[in-house]
């Protein structure tokens, strides 16, 4: 068996079924332990998250919870540190956050149009943002997923021969 990164990826009611399931797919590539699903967030076994997760969602494990705070509790209770993927008057960028050694860490992306939900942003520990130079200042969910988790795995697996 892989080992699995002490990374867990919780999706703050995602409409796209889609995004979904190409964050499955992300996940399994990154070796992510675990997905949270949460509110609105669909869940496999579903045709649109298939289409894009090409068997992820057999790779990756995954539960669902009503509500994403539910699964903070859950994540806290079990030591991960919280960071929400949001652009916030004090979020720190990307290329200037760098996890604890050790670190159990969970990333919550929020909705395609809304992004995280603010009684979530107020729970968690800080926030992370991608630096945007055009005139959108967002991406796609799971496109910031990917860089997110990309970077991060890179700083887990090589911060110490840096």
């Amino acid at each position: 068996m892989i080992e699995k990164l002490p990374v867990v990826i919780v999706l703050d009611n995602i409409r796209s079924q889609n995004n979904i399931g190409s964050i499955f797919r992300t996940a399994d590539a990154f070796r992510v332990s675990e997905l949270y699903l949460c509110g609105i967030t669909a869940t496999p076994p579903h045709r649109e998250i298939h289409k894009t997760a090409l068997g992820a969602t057999e790779s990756v494990s995954w539960k669902y919870f009503p509500s994403t705070l539910d699964s903070i509790r859950e994540l806290r209770n079990a030591g991960y540190t919280i960071y929400a993927v949001e652009q916030t008057s004090n979020s720190t960028p990307i290329h200037l956050f760098y996890p604890a050694e050790n670190e159990k860490i969970a990333l919550i992306f929020g909705n395609e149009v809304q992004g995280v939900d603010e009684k979530v942003i107020r729970e968690v520990t800080k926030c992370i943002e991608i630096p945007q130079f055009g005139t959108k200042h967002s991406l796609n969910i799971a496109v910031a997923a990917g860089i997110v988790i990309w970077d991060l795995l890179c700083k887990i697996n090589y911060a110490i021969k840096l």
